[in-house]
């Protein structure tokens, strides 16, 4: 089954608690503190690899979570980080973060990495606490929870050659006739559903990758019909063959059919419309197709390189795909562009903290003041004491008095909540 789009949840791997420990040994009095600090969590790492070619994996496993780090233990020993986790996509995979669009990567090359979710860093042991007002601190870091987030999955094949043209012009005879790929076949509209890819060895050794995309029809780059869905596949290659039903044997003009296939490509991105094309004018063995080549020919044989082919007996395929190498080898491998997000995303300077109100509740948000309150052992006092304290110097005291605050009042920071005191 192929699939070029998929959504997952991604979580990097919580850290590790710190420690409360105190170093108790014979002939060291007074040791201290010696609580380690907990490991950090682990990554979720994107991953292309070229053995893929659909994102189908996805629609059966939606969340992914890495390994959490160890917690920090007594001796100063520091816990040892999570595993990180790695997730394989195809290469050409497109990765946007669900809810603000923005870009995160677009995986172009085999191997090629990106942190999709980071793990939070590890609790700080109460080694880390000691000061001279307080020389056996009993208060230690939670470990940071990692980052977690929805992505939104997007594949665009990467091919050498895509075979363009309107349903049941023989793209998918042509590319089960030059390479190993077995497509459905049937002389009905729409066979293909979905891109198949093949491919083609010469003899002389050489070999390139060709992209079979479902068949375009007038207003595809608007929605119209099936092709519409796999347009941006056609965004990666390097040349296009257009393939025609010479003969007009679906009652269409083959004339009509180039130009219209190469507005709707066009249309759909301008870019596409530039790319190097050759026309494969198919079933040349039906009554017909000879006329129809020579008005083809009249009009665009100073566009294009016209190869009069039949799939179905493979005549003429030898000399379109040596002409199609050719090119190839002419053409400077295409550096694979940045891809815009849907949207404007504009990163504006968040503050440190919100403060707001519905009715007697007040909700603190903002990322540094959630964090903290994640990281602190909300059951030790020392730990709560340094929290108010922290809260304090931020500031968020005097906004929440500012926001009209009194004794008694409910304060939500995440998922906790807290009875405000003057």
């Amino acid at each position: 089954m192929f699939y070029d789009k998929a959504k997952i949840f991604v979580k990097g791997g919580d850290g590790g608690n710190g420690c409360v420990a105190m170093r108790r040994e014979k002939y060291v009095p007074e040791g201290g503190p010696w609580g380690g600090d907990g490991g950090r969590g682990g990554d979720v790492v994107m991953r292309a690899d070229e053995g893929l070619r659909t994102l189908v994996d996805f629609r059966y496993k939606r969340h992914y979570k890495s390994g959490r780090g160890r917690h920090g233990e007594g001796k100063n020993k520091h816990g040892g980080s999570g595993d990180d986790l790695t997730i394989r996509v195809p290469v050409g995979t497109v990765i946007r973060d669900a809810e603000t669009g923005e870009l995160i990567a677009d995986l172009t090359g085999n191997g090629q990495e990106v942190v999709a979710a980071r793990g939070g860093r590890g609790g700080r042991g109460n080694v880390h606490f000691a000061n001279p007002h307080n020389k056996a601190p009993k208060l230690a870091e939670k470990g940071e929870p990692g980052e977690e987030r929805w992505l939104e999955l997007e594949l665009k094949l990467l091919a050498d050659v895509g075979l363009v043209g309107f349903p049941n012009a023989g793209k998918s005879t042509v590319i089960s006739r030059v390479s190993a790929a077995k497509p459905k076949i049937a002389d009905y509209p729409f066979t293909t559903i979905t891109p198949n890819l093949g491919m083609v060895r010469l003899e002389d050794g050489r070999s390139f990758v060709v992209a079979d995309i479902p068949g375009l029809i007038e207003g595809a780059h608007a929605g119209t019909g099936l092709g519409h869905d796999f347009l941006r596949h056609v965004e990666r290659t390097r040349l296009l063959v257009h393939v025609l039903d010479t003969a007009g044997s679906e009652g269409r003009d083959p004339v009509d059919d180039l130009r219209v296939t190469n507005r709707e490509l066009t249309l759909y991105n301008p870019a596409i419309g530039k790319k190097p094309q050759v026309v494969a004018a198919n079933k040349m063995d039906l009554s017909g197709a000879a006329e129809n080549l020579s008005r083809i020919k009249d009009i665009y044989q100073d566009q294009y390189d016209i190869f009069p082919i039949s799939a179905v007996t493979g005549s003429g395929l030898d000399a379109l795909i040596y002409r199609v190498a050719d090119l190839l080898e002419e053409l400077p491998p295409e550096a694979q562009p940045a891809v815009e997000p849907q949207y404007n995303v504009t990163h504006v300077a968040q503050p440190r903290f919100t403060v707001e109100r519905e009715d007697n509740c007040f909700i603190v948000g903002g990322k540094e003041v959630r964090r903290h309150v994640a990281m602190t052992d909300l059951n030790n006092e020392e730990s709560v004491e340094r929290l108010q304290r922290i809260m304090q110097r931020m500031g968020i005291d005097d906004a929440l008095k500012d926001a009209g605050a009194k004794e008694g009042d409910t304060i939500k920071i995440g998922g906790f909540e807290f009875e405000y005191v003057d």
